[in-house]
This record gives structure tokens, C-alpha cells and sequence, in this order.
């Protein structure tokens, strides 16, 4: 019963710290990386699909993303939907091939982003408290039922806290290689 309910906060932490490090590929950074375009969706015959499904995203070079439409009749679609995105690029198409250059951050943008992978990472700080919550509750609710003792209850509560620990630590770890990451010039 115990090791469930530690199997399962474990492993709903571990999805927190991967979301959230999903979310942390998305900010940019000023380097070139093809997950930038991984949450913008085209108009795809009268559908919103997934950009990677409609075009081949390859990285140039450190500063630029190539979009290689599968369809010729694509390539204006793409560029709309790259130009309407929240990232603020902007596509040129040459034939079929749309380049995407990354313009270089400022000193006052990178300042924003941070602000912005705090507030990433304390959301997913706030997660895996939450889970901790859950367990713990769900540790107590046995108490009650008198389906542990107390020693036993202590024990579990010690080692979820160990886990919460656990994940928080990655989370903040995270967090520091992508705060060093916007960092570098």
C-alpha cells in the first residue's frame, strides 16, 4: 500500500520535471534548435497540424532553422503561421526552403527569459509540492483506517519527503543550466 502511493508520487514527479523541461526547450536562447518550432501549428488543408508534420525543421547553422515543406503549396502557409507565432521570427522563403534566422538576444531580453524560466521552474516546484500533498494525505487516510501504525506512517511521510526532495533538486538544476544557458554570449 505504502510503496504504491511512493511508486506513484515518484513517478508523477518525474512527468513534472519533464514537462517542465519541455517547456524549458521552448524559450530560446539565441542558439538555433528545432523544438523552437515544435509547438507552432499550420493550416493544413483547412486543420491545425503540427508544423513537423507538414515540413522537415533542420538547424543550418548556430543562428538559423530551415523549414523544408513536404508540399510546394505549403511554403506560404508555414511562413504565416512561423510569422504569427509568440517567438518573434521572422521566415524568408527562398524556392521551397524557408530560412528562419534567430535574431541575437539583448541583454534586457535575456533578463526577461530568465524571469520567465523562474516562473517555469517555481510552477514546477509547485507540482511536485502539490503531489507531496496527495501522498501525504492519501498516508493519512490509511492511518485512519488503521490499515498502518504510526511508526509507519512516519517512516512513509520521511520518505516522500526525500523524494519531493529529489525532484525539486532536478527541477532547480534545470533551471540553473538554463539560466547559464541564456547567459552565454
Amino acid at each position: 500500500m505504502l510503496d504504491e502511493i511512493k511508486k506513484d508520487a515518484s513517478s508523477r514527479m518525474g512527468k513534472s520535471v519533464a514537462s517542465l523541461q519541455q517547456e524549458l526547450t521552448k524559450i530560446r536562447t539565441g542558439r538555433a534548435h528545432t523544438s523552437l518550432l515544435d509547438h507552432i501549428t499550420v493550416d493544413y488543408y483547412g486543420s491545425q497540424v503540427p508544423l513537423n508534420q507538414v515540413a522537415n525543421v533542420g538547424v543550418e547553422d548556430s543562428r538559423t532553422l530551415t523549414v523544408t515543406p513536404w508540399e510546394k503549396d505549403m511554403v506560404k502557409a508555414i511562413e504565416k503561421a512561423i510569422m504569427n507565432s509568440d517567438l518573434g521570427l521572422n521566415p524568408a522563403s527562398a524556392g521551397t526552403v524557408i530560412r528562419v534566422p534567430l535574431p541575437a538576444l539583448t541583454e534586457e531580453r535575456r533578463k526577461d527569459m530568465i524571469r520567465i524560466v523562474r516562473q517555469e521552474a517555481e510552477g514546477g516546484r509547485v507540482a511536485i509540492r502539490n503531489i507531496r500533498r496527495d501522498a501525504l494525505h492519501d498516508i493519512k487516510e490509511l492511518l485512519k483506517e488503521k490499515m498502518i501504525g504510526e511508526d509507519e506512517e512516519r517512516r512513509a511521510e520521511s520518505e516522500i519527503q526525500t523524494i519531493t526532495d529529489k525532484f525539486v533538486g532536478q527541477v532547480d538544476q534545470a533551471l540553473a543550466d538554463k539560466e547559464s544557458e541564456l547567459m552565454e554570449i
